[in-house]
């Protein structure tokens, strides 16, 4: 894994006819990294359960997928060093979040208290093509459970509302909802430092990410204590009307498939609208999707790419936008990483990430 700028393509043409056919025809190439058995077995219940639940008709049979996808909990009592608890952020929604809370080592009982001194507080989107999945659900409850273990930072991963019973614009909106909610030092129920917030989301989660962040950077001026210090993009999911090389040589790689991601785009879209829409635009090429990029107030950005994502060529479009905008952009590129491969703890990378995610806390307070 290393570091890599997010070479020059955010203004490519769309693929070829030609490019196509000799994708088409060439030998198949391997889609997936070797894996263990078990996590092999878990990446393919991961792509049944979407797959199971998505009906052709734009809809998703909810109550299979709340059989399939049964949430976890929360645990005032720290597990693994971190509290959690449910928190309302804004009734009339309804709209909730779980708050993951890092605790003092050793402590056992109920910590309601929380730290003693305010921490950084992570804003958490999770993906699932903003129809799937919740902060309840056990991957992510694990995942923002080992984020808040080695930042040290709280964790408030935002129970948004999901397409296609929600279309565009209700999770950017429950997004932002979640920074006016934490703007408002009444509304903590443990001290945190709302000066040192990131956003943070990974595949529609990194796309929300985004978004939240242009909001918020479009007034700045209305917060009154929240600052935006970060945002982290983790395979944050982007599209086009073109196929890309990558989509194309990838197709058919685990929990992401071009099928998948088209009728993903197709429940959270407005109708009438394609993948030129603001929202799905990695390229900002359009005065709606550009709005809030161009200002000082919008956070540095680090991106992270995998080298068996389908997604990853607009995730690098996406990168390249925000550098020939002037930002400061880091990009983490993982060669051997399957779409939300950080998901999955044996994964020596999703380790690597975690570590990264660390110092990307820690440097905010230099």
């Amino acid at each position: 894994m290393g570091e890599a700028a997010a070479p020059s393509g955010a203004g490519e043409a769309p693929v070829p006819a030609a490019v196509v056919a000799a994708a088409a025809a060439a030998p198949k190439l391997r889609v997936a990294p070797p894996m263990p058995w078990r996590t092999r077995l878990a990446v393919l219940a991961a792509g049944y359960l979407t797959d199971a639940t998505a009906r052709a008709d734009g809809t998703v049979n909810r109550r299979l997928l709340n059989f399939l996808d049964r949430g976890v909990p929360a645990s005032a009592a720290p597990r693994n060093g971190v509290a959690s608890r449910d928190v309302v952020l804004d009734p009339a929604v309804p709209l909730r979040a779980r708050l993951f809370v890092p605790c003092p080592a050793g402590a056992i009982a109920d910590a309601a208290a929380g730290p003693s001194a305010p921490v950084p507080v992570v804003v958490f989107f999770h993906g699932g093509g903003f129809a799937y999945l919740s902060p309840a659900s056990p991957s992510y409850d694990a995942a923002c459970r080992r984020i808040a273990r080695y930042t040290g930072a709280a964790v408030l991963s935002v129970d948004y509302r999901r397409s296609p019973e929600h279309k565009f614009p209700a999770a950017y909106d429950d997004g932002f909802a979640a920074l006016r909610f934490l703007d408002d030092p009444t509304n903590h129920p443990v001290p945190l430092d709302a000066a040192r917030c990131f956003v943070a989301g990974d595949s529609a989660g990194g796309n929300i990410a985004h978004h939240v962040a242009r909001r918020y950077a479009l007034s700045h001026s209305s917060f009154t204590t929240l600052r935006l210090v970060g945002l982290l993009a983790i395979q944050p999911f982007f599209g086009g009307e073109e196929r890309t090389p990558a989509e194309l040589r990838l197709d058919g790689a685990p929990i992401v498939s071009v099928a998948r991601a088209d009728w993903m785009w197709r429940a959270f879209l407005p109708p009438g609208a394609d993948r030129t829409h603001e929202a799905a635009d990695a390229r900002a090429s359009s005065p709606a999707a550009a709005a809030g990029i161009d200002s000082p107030h919008f956070p540095p950005a680090t991106v992270v790419v995998g080298g068996y994502d389908p997604l990853q060529d607009w995730q690098r479009r996406y990168a390249e936008t925000l550098r020939a905008k002037g930002k400061e952009v880091r990009v983490l590129e993982y060669p051997d990483a399957i779409h939300a491969f950080y998901l999955f703890p044996e994964f020596a990378d999703a380790k690597d990430l975690m570590l990264r995610i660390k110092d990307l806390v820690a440097g905010s307070a230099v």
